[in-house]
């Protein structure tokens, strides 16, 4: 592009593109759960080497959830549960019964990093127990506290979207 303008255009077009597909989700359907989280072909053919051992590296899939917790505690908020209940769904799904899921706790930058990096752990926690209530087996699950050493909007780390659960697909 010889326009400077309009290469400029183009650049902050593409970041606030990218910015809004990296939001967490407060909403989403099953489907939407299991269109994150699957394989992309579902229905691939499995090829082996000549040793016997796969030849496909595992994809790695994830996705952010707005999951609320009352303050500074990891008691789950009512309005999460419905979300929540899609997530354990689509984990039931036939794309997604075989997988394995880390689910990782993620705070805001307020406060000590040893108090967040315990909150974001219990705030997993919680969230692999309501899972595994829903018949999700424990050894599909895992859960990790990262505090906010991994934020989502590094220039603001105060921000609401730091605030989030990924869910993570396993090998």
């Amino acid at each position: 592009m010889s326009n400077p303008a309009l290469w400029a255009s183009v650049m902050i077009f593409a970041s606030l593109h990218l910015s809004l597909l990296a939001q967490p989700l407060s909403k989403a359907s099953v489907a939407d759960i299991e269109q994150q989280l699957a394989p992309n072909a579902p229905n691939a053919p499995k090829t082996r080497s000549l040793n016997g051992t796969r030849n496909l590296v595992p994809e790695v899939r994830s996705i952010d959830l707005v999951i609320q917790f009352d303050l500074g505690s990891a008691k789950l908020q009512e309005d999460s549960k419905p979300l929540l209940d899609k997530l354990a769904q689509a984990m039931k799904g036939e794309r997604l019964k075989e997988m394995k899921f880390k689910i990782e706790g993620h705070t805001d930058a307020k406060g000590s990093a040893s108090f967040n990096d315990k909150l974001s752990l219990e705030r997993a926690q919680t969230v692999v127990k309501f899972i595994h209530d829903k018949q999700i087996t424990p050894e599909r699950l895992v859960a990790e506290g990262k505090g906010f050493r991994e934020l989502l909007m590094p220039d603001k780390p105060q921000a609401m979207e730091n605030r989030r659960v990924r869910i993570t697909t396993l090998p």
